[in-house]
């Protein structure tokens, strides 16, 4: 066990139902599986992260099978890397998790997410997981420990990254190009923002380096308005556009692009 204790830092031992440090801090384990490594004191309120609504749409869309080459992409890069052990940082309800899991049968992994609500629903897809409600910002894992962090669609501590992955091991980041689900946002919005799919690339830290990327792009067909409800609620477009338009988009069937980059970011 790579386990550490999110309040001393010193190692975690199994104990009873939970884990324990030499300073007896106390981590019980959930009746689903997963071990509670966020102290109140770490919290910024009192049910951080994604609520159970957002994490019912992510899982009904996902399940859904619209993602589905995002995943298996995903999966596909991570058994290449071949990984002893590896972490999801912001697994979500462990859709992506669970396919990486799948295609790494003999390393140890593990996935955190700060949202209970999301771990919980986590945990029933891929039991023999170490499922870890915690910060991205103080993960409880020890120095080096991982030879393959994922980050898909999720914000980063690059401290915290770099501190993790042992030499050689890298980062796989999957997230959006600018062209990613740009029918929606130009239904939403009058003006459309244009972002930089490479702004990432210039907080990579001293010791990192970019050492593969590609992009996969598709178009998707959104026929169903429990999908294009889910899709709006899932992403940060659910509340930022006007309700009037929201319930447009929901009313009517549209294609959409998806563009998505992959990156490994290695450490040297």
């Amino acid at each position: 066990m790579s386990l550490i204790c999110p309040i001393c830092q010193a190692p975690l031992q199994s104990l009873d139902n939970g884990v324990a440090c030499p300073a007896n801090h106390r981590f019980d384990r959930a009746r689903q599986g997963y071990l509670n490594l966020l102290p109140v004191q770490h919290k910024n309120s009192r049910d951080p992260g994604d609520n159970a609504a957002m994490v019912e749409a992510r899982r009904r869309f996902l399940d859904g099978g619209h993602y589905a080459p995002l995943a298996k992409r995903l999966a596909e890069l991570a058994a290449s890397y071949n990984p002893a052990r590896w972490l999801d940082i912001g697994c979500g309800e462990g859709y992506y998790t669970t396919q990486i899991a799948d295609a790494l049968p003999q390393a140890d992994g593990y996935a955190l997410d700060i949202s209970r609500e999301a771990v919980k629903r986590a945990c029933k897809r891929a039991p023999q997981l170490n499922w870890l409600v915690a910060s991205m910002a103080r993960v409880p894992l020890s120095d080096a420990s991982c030879q393959l962090l994922a980050s898909v669609f999720s914000p980063l501590d690059w401290r915290e990254a770099k501190r993790l992955l042992s030499p050689g091991g890298g980062l796989l980041r999957m997230g959006p190009t600018r062209e990613h689900l740009m029918e929606l946002r130009q239904k939403l919005y009058d003006d459309v923002r244009d972002y930089d799919d490479q702004k990432h690339l210039e907080l990579i830290p001293h010791g990192m380096r970019l050492a593969h990327s590609e992009t996969l792009t598709f178009n998707l067909k959104l026929t169903c308005s429990q999908a294009r409800a889910d899709l709006l609620a899932m992403t940060p477009h659910g509340w930022r556009a006007s309700a009037e338009k929201r319930a447009a988009v929901i009313a009517e069937d549209f294609d959409v692009t998806v563009a998505i980059r992959y990156d490994w970011i290695e450490k040297s």
